[in-house]
């Protein structure tokens, strides 16, 4: 199961959802900042996920005006599956490939200033990304135990990114 099957099977494992459900979820979570889900894949997704006897949906009607919405939910397989995924995830480091890791083995192309520029923006946009998560988890605040964890690997892995990006400027700046 992928990254982004796991994300939209576990929010429909917390209750039915239809798609723009899904979306808002993701958006107020701050799900992007940590795995791999663009809004035009949930539908996608959905439907991959209901091939594979995952979720079923149903048409509920709106009230009102509007069409009927497609609610997606979990079905036992899907619940079974989403445990096994899960246990996975969490016993399983998975390698990731950060492409500033890119950037840093063919330093060795670009002059030292060029560097300490690109490396000064980088480092301002940490900051940027850092101080919107802190927001976003403060905006929500209180929030459950599990939410509370993904914000805090979220903030601990930008601090600690900030902290060795800071340390990369200093040792360029000193050759």
């Amino acid at each position: 199961m992928t990254n982004a099957e796991l994300a939209i099977l576990s929010l429909v494992a917390e209750t039915a959802r239809h798609g723009y459900e899904i979306e808002q979820t993701i958006e107020e979570r701050g799900m992007r900042d940590w795995t791999e889900i663009g809004f035009s894949s949930i539908y996608y997704l959905l439907k991959k996920l209901e091939k594979a006897g995952l979720v079923e949906s149903q048409l509920i009607p709106t009230q009102g005006r509007g069409s009927a919405r497609r609610v997606y939910q979990i079905t036992p397989a899907g619940r079974s599956g989403l445990s096994k995924a899960t246990l996975e995830a969490l016993s399983q480091p998975q390698q990731s490939y950060p492409s500033i890791l890119l950037g840093i083995a063919n330093l060795p192309l670009v002059s030292q200033k060029q560097s300490v520029v690109a490396l000064r923006s980088y480092h301002k946009i940490l900051a940027e990304r850092l101080e919107q998560v802190a927001a976003k988890a403060e905006s929500q605040w209180p929030l459950p135990d599990h939410v509370e964890m993904l914000f805090d690997y979220s903030l601990m892995a930008l601090k600690a990114e900030e902290k060795w990006i800071e340390k990369a400027i200093r040792k360029m700046e000193d050759k």
